[in-house]
């Protein structure tokens, strides 16, 4: 299990920290990380989403802090043990959304796939065809070059419907996972067992109210089926949502005077994937190599077309799309049970989830129906 200081940003004494706490004894609660703790505030809202939306926030977290010592707490370490409450994921009643294609150099691996027909085995010839033939890192989407560049593929038939979100006017924007099935920091992530090319997504994560204001960040792990996606884009579905096929956490960070979108988007991502067997991944992911800006994405995401009145997190994408062999020579990287993977980034902390198999992870249960009834059972609505 990851220590307390593990999954802290390095500079949590100015950070603006909040998530969830599943005590057992009485359901989800809303807290504020004060110190080594995580304060109790789900008196001042039952639900993150509606904190986040209030328009005296910073004034709802100032006096939060003033009254902390009264409240109920948990210190941060005992949430990662085991033995009692626990992390959710830092986000409830927002919509999950995600954009996909958002990097150059992870645009020409969905192109690998599509082409290699889910075939891993495929990847490594495919790769070496494209990358002397197409590069993509100075073109910006949706730009006149862009247009001459369809044109020209088209012509030669290699156009991709990964090139056109990619590269194109629109970008890929969908929907990653159910209202409340995201998991946390510390629960087990779920691949489902028929997939044999999977691997993890580390990305940062904007959370945005209703009125299209980002008010903070997290990390997440769009935990992804490359055979799946590789064999159909009409199975992005199935290769992107199943049970616990989603971490975000571990804490969501409020922008304020020590942090904002700017540091995001700036931001490096590490990715260490820890086998039981002995095999070690690393990787990393830099939003500065992002082909649109953050706010370009939550422009296509929500507005007059599309409105999300509990709000919304938007999984940015991520350049990092592991081509590493693990037990097959030219087979590239998969998952296997036990797999430890730490997402991090020092301004957001880390987060850290175990794989297990979607159908033996534990089964999403506490859904909107539920929350609300233990909210009100608890007087909270």
């Amino acid at each position: 299990m990851p220590s307390a200081r593990e999954i802290l940003p390095t500079d949590a004494d100015r950070a603006t920290l909040i998530g969830r706490v599943l005590d057992s004894g009485v359901g989800p609660c809303v807290v504020l990380v004060e110190g080594a703790d995580a304060v109790d505030i789900t008196d001042l809202a039952p639900v993150v989403s509606a904190l986040l939306e209030r328009d005296d926030l910073p004034e709802v977290i100032a006096t939060a802090r003033r009254d902390s010592a009264g409240r109920r707490r948990w210190p941060v370490a005992g949430l990662l043990d085991g033995s009692g409450p626990a992390l959710l994921a830092p986000i409830d009643l927002q919509v999950i959304k995600a954009a996909g294609v958002t990097f150059a150099r992870s645009l020409l691996e969905r192109v690998v796939e599509e082409w290699a027909r889910g075939d891993a085995t495929q990847a490594a010839a495919i790769r070496d065809r494209l990358g002397a033939t197409i590069d993509l890192s100075t073109i910006e989407p949706g730009s006149a070059e862009a247009g001459r560049l369809k044109t020209l593929l088209v012509g030669e038939g290699r156009w991709s419907q990964y090139l056109e979100v990619g590269i194109g006017a629109d970008p890929e924007i969908f929907t990653k996972a159910p209202v409340l099935s995201s998991v946390g920091c510390g629960q087990s992530i779920g691949v489902l067992s028929r997939s044999v090319w999977n691997n993890p997504e580390p990305e940062a994560v904007l959370v945005v109210r209703s009125d299209g204001t980002v008010v903070g960040a997290t990390l997440g792990n769009d935990v992804n089926l490359r055979d799946f996606e590789g064999r159909s884009a009409l199975l992005l579905a199935m290769a992107k949502d199943n049970n616990a096929s989603c971490a975000v956490g571990p804490f969501v960070r409020l922008f304020d005077e020590s942090f904002d979108l700017d540091d995001v988007r700036g931001m490096d991502i590490t990715l260490t994937v820890t086998g039981a067997d002995g095999f070690v991944l690393t990787g990393a992911s830099s939003m500065k190599e992002i082909s649109r800006d953050p706010v370009e994405l939550i422009r296509h995401a929500c507005g007059d077309h599309h409105q999300y009145p509990d709000g919304f997190v938007l999984f940015t994408g991520t350049v990092f799309t592991p081509t590493q062999d693990r037990s097959v020579e030219g087979g590239g990287f998969t998952h296997a049970v036990g797999d430890v993977v730490r997402i991090a980034s020092p301004r957001l902390g880390a987060l850290v989830n175990t794989v297990e198999h979607a159908e033996t992870a534990p089964r999403w249960e506490l859904g909107i129906w539920a929350l609300v009834s233990n909210l009100r059972a608890r007087g909270l609505l």
